[in-house]
């Protein structure tokens, strides 16, 4: 049995205490952070690995961003691409290297939020996320192993992953041409995505709640966080779960993690 686990931290020195405390409940075997915003010799590695969380690839930047996974299993890092094409670090691969899911890849990656302004040439940020999709897309064409594709995509898909569909239509995560250019990336591999497999549309499903809506009491969600398993990997998914009693901390992410149990 392997557990993998995907959660935006947004500031993993913020919130370590709050890393902690998840992975001592849940106990993953693998985490994925995303938004760690700290750069590589910044990140709290020593609190991790004295959980036993020893095997780490992070890629961090100042302030910004980032990504890292950390592992009680052997791993080793497979690869970083720049999918946006300006340097900023949002994504790792791994590999796992020991175990019963020993050569099984772990994609890792924080896919641009895109502004506020769903339309490329009056928001570049909008294009560039919707061109880091595409990269992505033609990047998976060539996959040829097992892999998991995990993190937070910023993009809610299905009409039932936002709390308001009409209302939200032309709002950045959930446009018709988001969804679209995600649809293609999903199908250039033949991505199963766990969370809709295990809690099958329209059931409430949600990863995020603006900071705003949480205050006010609301349950104004989108689905922005998954997990992708390649065709030949979906079948061993056992469970998966989001562990939404983080809201309720001190300080909490606007994220709750994702968590996949695997029968390898």
């Amino acid at each position: 049995m392997l557990t993998v686990a995907t959660w935006n931290i947004n500031s993993v020195r913020l919130r370590i205490d709050q890393v902690v405390r998840m992975l001592s409940e849940q106990s993953p075997d693998v985490l994925c952070l995303q938004e760690i915003k700290c750069q590589e010799q910044q990140f709290p590695a020593k609190v991790l690995a004295d959980l036993g969380y020893v095997h780490q690839a992070i890629h961090g930047q100042k302030g910004y961003h980032g990504v890292a996974t950390v592992s009680r299993v052997p791993l080793c890092e497979f690869s970083r691409f720049d999918w946006q094409d300006n340097g900023e670090a949002r994504h790792v691969g791994v590999e796992l290297t020991e175990g019963e899911g020993a050569g099984l890849v772990i994609e890792n990656v924080y896919i641009p939020a895109g502004g506020d302004i769903p339309d490329r040439e009056a928001n570049p940020k909008f294009g560039q996320k919707l061109d880091f999709l595409d990269r992505m897309t033609r990047w998976s064409e060539q996959i040829d192993r097992p892999t998991l594709l995990v993190g937070d995509f910023n993009i809610a898909p299905l009409e039932c992953d936002v709390y308001d569909h009409k209302a939200l239509l032309k709002v950045v995560s959930h446009t018709p041409i988001e969804v679209e250019t995600l649809g293609r990336l999903q199908d250039a591999h033949g991505w199963v995505d766990l969370g809709r497999q295990f809690i099958p549309a329209p059931q409430r499903n949600y990863s995020w709640w603006s900071y705003r809506s949480y205050w006010r009491q609301k349950d104004q969600g989108r689905r922005l966080d998954h997990m992708w398993a390649s065709p030949e990997l979906a079948p061993k998914a056992t469970a998966h779960r989001f562990v939404e009693e983080t809201r309720k901390w001190d300080q909490p992410s606007d994220h709750v993690p994702l968590i996949t149990e695997f029968a390898l």
